[in-house]
């Protein structure tokens, strides 16, 4: 485990993903709780089923943008005309599976299964977790979740990113590892070793490393595969564990707070 003086170790940047896959927002603040950040993985598009689909099916997914209130989301794409999808339009309860989760979100909005299919050329569904989730962490019934692959948050260090990128041979955007928080300071994959930091006085617990595919592959800026591999290709040559390729750290909060940009990290464990 590398050791580092807390001083060394800040909040550099936060970013939500109000529908998974789709494109990010990278936000200066943020409250946080127990289900991670407000508006974060609410919404998925899935299958006819409710089953979930990626940017690992639909690349291009990564191309839409995904502005939430607390009334709706509004979704735009180059060469679409936006589309506002208030939640009222939820109306049906509907089976989401994510992973090996199924549980019960909300389908109903018409125009946007739609505006979504039209724009990856395949039948897809809409899906909203609704105004208050029914999934919980699997091995934590008391952690709500959204859409989120398991964990309300993802954390990864820029060191790493550095890292990973300078092996690579080309800057790397953290955009293609869809963190929530990123943490600047410290040696490269110093975060796994941590168990507990503390961020603006509230606990955080490092669940387990994040496993990767080849959702990495995709490039953010035009989503598209990339032919060579990468950054799959190298991290799979020195992260590869018996759980798959590793980047990142699962997090589980352990309280409410707000996060800005620039506060210190202080590693407890």
């Amino acid at each position: 485990m590398t050791t580092m003086s807390e001083s060394q170790l800040v909040l550099s940047a936060l970013y939500r993903y109000p529908v998974k896959s789709m494109r990010g927002e990278r936000l200066d603040a943020s409250p946080v709780s127990p289900i991670g950040l407000p508006f974060d993985r609410h919404w998925m598009v899935g299958d006819p089923n409710g089953r979930l689909m990626t940017g690992r099916e639909y690349p291009e997914l990564v191309l839409i943008d995904a502005a939430p209130t607390a009334e709706g989301v509004r979704l735009s794409a180059p060469g679409h005309e936006s589309l506002f999808v208030p939640n009222t339009a939820f109306t049906q309860p509907h089976p989401a599976t994510v992973w090996s989760d199924t549980f019960s979100a909300w389908h109903g909005a018409d125009e946007a299964d739609d505006w979504i299919s039209a724009y990856v050329g395949a039948r897809l569904k809409f899906l909203w977790i609704g105004a208050e989730t029914s999934r919980r962490l699997r091995d934590d019934a008391a952690v709500p979740l959204s859409f989120a692959d398991g964990f309300p948050l993802l954390l990864a260090t820029q060191s790493s990113l550095d890292d990973l990128s300078e092996r690579v041979g080309r800057p790397l955007e953290m955009e293609r590892f869809r963190p929530n928080l990123v943490v600047t300071g410290g040696d490269a994959f110093a975060e796994d070793g941590w168990k507990r930091l503390r961020i603006g006085g509230v606990e955080f617990r490092v669940a387990k490393p994040c496993e990767r595919c080849v959702f990495t592959t995709v490039d953010p800026a035009n989503g598209r595969k990339g032919l060579d591999q990468e950054p799959l290709r190298t991290l799979a040559q020195y992260r590869r564990t018996p759980a798959g390729v590793i980047f990142g750290q699962n997090v589980i909060v352990e309280g409410s707070t707000e996060l800005r940009v620039g506060m210190p990290i202080e590693i407890l464990e």
